[in-house]
């Protein structure tokens, strides 16, 4: 479609002005998966495995706290799906959940990783979940935060995503030349009021003025295609935690993830926003260790 065209192009003129990779304290690299290059942080070992994606304008930089607390019980992989952090969608990726589903497993075929949970969030949920439905048998538990069906989704999507940017190439073109706004404002709405946004939106920022992507359009338009049925039927044990102050999911039934895994144990973090797994990383890792050493 046009509109991954013009997602692919825009994100290649912004990387650009990128230098070099980030200085960060631990190792990243980069992994060719069947719908592209990602960026991937792996803490390698023989224990258990969680792989985690940020949800955007977060990126792997935001999850250092939590990488930390989870590598001293299980193999942490952390990376930024295409069209996120550093990750650069190809011309033909259009956030599909198929394409998302590919991303996951050719992660986890490039790092060599039989099986593992996944711990994603949001709309990365639903990729999760159709990687869980096309392979189950490499996807030991989900983990999943602030996914709710579908349904309440594409609701969700309607109620808080504004119209130009469910436009295929407007959306594109507006989500990019407005993407360091966006995001700064997000967080405001994101997170609790209580809670100071300024290390979360910093973080964001400095991403994008060294050329991340926030392909904020094409992830909205790329699930709107979607449908209903698409995430339905996983059978692996799925968890999702609830941020109970997420004003932007105020009207959003948590339960609702029950129509598409009826199997899902909902866990309510009464104290969190949009980000339980960065907002909380001690309470979160604690939570994500039990059930993943359970059912690896």
């Amino acid at each position: 479609m046009l509109s991954s065209f013009v997602d692919s192009l825009l994100a290649r003129m912004a990387a650009r002005r990128q230098a070099s990779i980030p200085l960060w304290p631990r190792t990243v690299r980069y992994i060719e998966t069947p719908v592209g290059t990602v960026r991937v942080y792996d803490s390698g070992s023989t224990k258990p495995c969680v792989v985690m994606v940020p949800d955007g304008p977060n990126v792997i930089e935001h999850y250092d706290v939590l990488i930390g607390l989870l590598s001293q019980r299980l193999r942490v992989v952390c990376f930024d799906m295409p069209g996120f952090g550093y990750s650069r969608p190809q011309h033909s990726y259009e956030h599909s959940l198929d394409q998302g589903a590919q991303a996951v497993l050719g992660v986890l075929d490039g790092l060599g990783i039989g099986r593992a949970a996944l711990a994603f969030s949001c709309a990365n949920g639903f990729y999760a979940l159709r990687a869980a439905k096309l392979a189950p048998e490499r996807i030991s538990n989900l983990i999943l935060s602030q996914t709710p069906s579908l349904t309440a989704m594409h609701a969700w999507t309607a109620r808080i995503i504004p119209r130009p940017l469910r436009i295929p190439v407007v959306g594109q073109i507006v989500a990019w030349l407005f993407r360091k706004k966006t995001a700064a404002s997000w967080y405001g709405t994101a997170l609790p009021r209580t809670t100071d946004p300024q290390f979360f939106r910093a973080r964001a920022l400095a991403a994008l003025s060294d050329g991340a992507c926030f392909c904020l359009a094409g992830v909205v338009q790329g699930l709107v295609r979607e449908r209903m049925a698409s995430p339905y039927g996983v059978t692996v044990p799925c968890t999702m935690i609830w941020g109970a102050k997420d004003h932007s999911h105020r009207g959003t039934d948590p339960r609702s993830l029950h129509e598409c895994v009826p199997q899902a144990d909902i866990v309510h973090f009464q104290d969190c926003g949009h980000f339980p797994d960065i907002e909380q990383p001690g309470r979160f890792a604690e939570l994500v260790v039990e059930r993943v050493v359970r059912y690896a």
